[in-house]
């Protein structure tokens, strides 16, 4: 009975069979043995049909992202034969929105606070007509920058940019000069429709019929240590009144 125990720990071990044996080979035709692909990330997994439109949208970004920079370029570069030609295009293209300019490094940059304000006449929802106070738009820009640490480029750069484009593209007497002068009109009074819009100046059922606009400009105070002295008084530029169109009116530009 011992040498039968002993024979059998000596076959299968204290606890079962040894270990030691090889394990059976694998059946023929079976999956062979190696690690597992790892799965596909990115556009990768898309299937053909989405990646396909995922190049699309990618070579109309690169086409416009190299169109807009060529169209800068061609702006800020001195004259040559190309903005000469396409000069018209290139203006189309720049203006308003993207327009370049140097003042930041001017030797003698801006030293005057401009406001720009405007009042409306309203008529009521019961057929009267009335004109609002003056709205001091820039103020507006200035509370919604003042300690934002992100502040949209709208809020830093709509107005200003809308006001000097308008004083680019006329004479002192408000009278356009060159084909620009429409244009900024247009875009400075359709900047303060949808300002009024934003805080209810018309009121429940009342509708911006005409709008005018004014810029406030005050010499910057020079500092203590400077000898130099400035008025501090404001200087008003005041606009005509611009009739407003009536779908512009009622929020249809925006």
């Amino acid at each position: 009975m011992d040498a039968y125990d002993e024979g059998s720990n000596a076959r299968h071990g204290p606890t079962g069979p040894d270990p030691r044996r090889a394990l059976p080979a694998p059946a023929p035709g079976g999956p062979a043995a190696g690690p597992s692909p790892e799965p596909r990330t990115g556009v990768a997994a898309l299937s053909l049909r989405y990646q396909i439109g995922a190049a699309v949208a990618l070579a109309v970004v690169a086409v416009g992202v190299c169109v807009h920079l060529g169209m800068t370029f061609l702006h800020v570069a001195p004259a040559n034969t190309v903005s000469k030609k396409h000069s018209e295009t290139i203006e189309n293209w720049i203006y308003p929105e993207f327009e370049q300019n140097w003042k930041l490094f001017a030797p003698n940059p801006l030293q005057q606070d401009i406001a720009v304000q405007v009042r409306a006449e309203i008529r009521t929802a019961d057929g009267e007509a009335r004109t609002t106070g003056w709205y001091d738009l820039s103020a507006q820009d200035g509370r919604a920058i003042d300690g934002n640490p992100l502040p949209s480029h709208t809020q830093q750069n709509e107005l200003r940019r809308a006001w000097d484009f308008f004083v680019a593209t006329h004479d002192d007497d408000n009278r356009p000069v060159g084909l620009r002068g429409s244009l900024s009109e247009s875009y400075l009074r359709r900047i303060t429709v949808l300002r009024l819009d934003r805080a209810d100046a018309a009121g429940p059922g009342g509708l911006v019929e005409r709008v005018q606009i004014r810029s406030r400009t005050t010499n910057v105070p020079p500092p203590e240590w400077s000898g130099e002295k400035v008025s501090t008084t404001p200087v008003y530029r005041t606009l005509p009144w611009w009739p407003v169109p009536e779908d512009e009116a009622r929020g249809g530009v925006g």
